[in-house]
């Protein structure tokens, strides 16, 4: 399985599916470089949404909290 890291991230729906739009943003260039786009149904993004809060709570208990993108 190939592995892509991503900094960049674009969402969007309609009434049957939820896509998600994953890519890199370097300093100097004018546009991020998408990679790779994920459709699935509303459904799905649900659980995933889920997933990500259980997975980023459990980070957070094992290391700390996590600072904010730009220190802000």
């Amino acid at each position: 399985m190939e592995g892509r890291y991503a900094n960049e991230f674009h969402i969007g729906h309609n009434a049957f599916e939820v896509v998600f739009e994953f890519g890199q943003f370097y300093q100097g260039y004018a546009q991020p470089l998408m990679h790779t786009k994920i459709v699935t149904s509303p459904a799905y993004a649900q659980v995933l949404l889920q997933l990500l809060g259980a997975t980023m709570a459990e980070y957070e208990s094992r290391f700390g909290p996590i600072s904010p993108v730009g220190g802000a």
